[in-house]
């Protein structure tokens, strides 16, 4: 089966940095639009940042800009989301998505819990 894996989650206190990771199997990111969103408890999903596996070209919302960067490792099939100078706020479950064209894979969460 085609699939996501999301991983990398875990527990930190505010101002401490994880590193979540979505690698996919079957098949390439190669021409994909990857995007992290995340669910806190009780609130909407929303997207957190993209990277366009193309050309390279990055998003943030406002509330990660400046703490957390995406990249990509073409090698390893696999993008990264660093997050630094995490915040309770930043708590919630990660989902890594990916789409080209009529295609899109979702990953299973990782939990990110942020400890005040």
């Amino acid at each position: 089966d085609v699939q996501l894996q999301a991983s990398g989650g875990g527990l930190v206190q505010a101002g401490g940095s994880l590193r979540l990771s979505c690698t996919a199997s079957e098949f390439t990111f190669e021409g994909y639009v990857i995007t992290w969103f995340r669910q806190a408890p009780g609130k909407e999903r929303e997207g957190v940042s993209s990277i366009n596996n193309s050309g390279g070209s990055t998003y943030y919302a406002n509330s990660v800009k400046g703490r957390f960067t995406i990249s990509s490792d073409n090698a390893k099939n696999t993008v990264y989301l660093q997050m630094n100078s995490l915040k309770p706020e930043d708590t919630a479950v990660y989902y890594c998505y990916a789409v080209r064209g009529p295609y899109e894979y979702w990953g299973q969460g990782t939990l990110v819990t942020v400890s005040s």
